[in-house]
């Protein structure tokens, strides 16, 4: 039976472009209403498609009934005729981002194992603005309040690149709910949903509730709204970042190899892209995703008087103005 959600993930897909027709999917899979309104739509509207559709699951072996959680999905790929994956974890994570990070690592293994081109998951809604306001509260930029992209890249350096699609991103958690109901779906329960020491369940079950109540019954929507609209800002100075970054910074091919930011072109620029390209440099010197009190550092070098320098930034790096240029030089520490 087409429900109203078929047309509107149908919809989507056409508008967007996000999930080509004929192409191989890795659905990932847990159990949950989302995950399974997710598998059970593309698998209703594979016929228009034509897509190869794979399940897979990832067990952190945090509940005592994940392997039984895991079995049964493994069963309902096998009730729906389609290839089924599960990878279990051998050290259990032991926060949230450990999960996460080990999560996202299997599901890339797997698909250039078996020739995926595309990791769908399940995020709707409902999980973007619970990002939004968990990014927010981590005192997250603008980057981080976009909260959940539609699509991105898994794996940027094979040839054979993987895309991760969240096509839900439209449809609430309370929509999914309702779709699982309507089929007849069984939704496998997370305990671990219920348990308040994570901050995304607090956010969840006390937060969003307490802003729905008190200030605005349609908050939800509109922090997906705010991620939606931050998202094409975001790209947008992305693309002129990455153009500026090109023609003010240079490697000086010496004994020392120093890098070099050209701060006088920099200063015909708004601050927003000075702090962007400092943040690109920054993580390009120190091999890691550079806070806000570095970016600040080396940003206030563009304005600085000659032969300012900074202290050292992890790894040993220090940069120094040198007339018109802000140039790094690599210390061990």
């Amino acid at each position: 039976m087409w429900t109203q959600l078929h047309t509107q993930l149908h919809r989507t897909l056409r508008t967007r472009k996000i999930l080509p027709a004929s192409q191989r999917l890795l659905v990932a899979v847990s159990g949950g209403q989302d995950s399974l309104c997710l598998i059970q739509l593309l698998l209703d509207l594979q016929p228009k498609w034509h897509w190869q559709i794979a399940i897979v699951n990832c067990d952190h072996r945090w509940r005592s009934d994940s392997q039984a959680n895991a079995d049964y999905i493994e069963q309902l790929a096998n009730h729906w005729q389609i290839p089924f994956y599960r990878e279990t974890a051998t050290i259990i994570p032991a926060t949230e981002a450990d999960a996460r990070q080990w999560r996202y690592q299997v599901l890339t293994e797997i698909a250039q194992s078996h020739n995926y081109a595309y990791i769908v998951t399940g995020h709707t809604k409902s999980d973007r603005a619970e990002t939004l306001l968990y990014n927010l509260i981590r005192g997250s930029g603008s980057d981080g309040l976009q909260a959940l992209t539609w699509q991105r890249p898994l794996d940027s350096i094979s040839t054979n690149s993987i895309t991760l699609v969240r096509p839900l991103l439209e449809i609430t958690r309370e929509q999914t709910g309702h779709f699982c109901q309507e089929k007849g779906l069984k939704i496998w329960l997370d305990s671990t949903n219920n348990n308040l020491d994570y901050a995304r369940n607090r956010i969840r079950q006390e937060l969003l509730p307490y802003l729905q109540t008190h200030f605005n019954p349609q908050v939800e929507s509109h922090l997906a709204q705010t991620a939606e609209l931050l998202r094409s800002e975001v790209n947008y100075l992305e693309e002129l970042t990455e153009t500026l970054f090109q023609q003010v910074v240079f490697w000086e091919n010496d004994s020392q190899n120093r890098l070099k930011i050209n701060r006088l072109a920099l200063r015909q620029t708004h601050e927003a892209l000075q702090r962007r390209v400092s943040r690109k440099v920054l993580q390009k010197v120190m091999q890691k995703a550079a806070n806000f009190e570095q970016i600040e550092k080396l940003t206030a070098l563009i304005y600085a008087p000659n032969r300012t320098q900074t202290d050292p930034f992890p790894g040993g790096a220090i940069a120094i103005v040198d007339g018109e240029w802000i140039v790094f030089n690599f210390f061990s520490e």
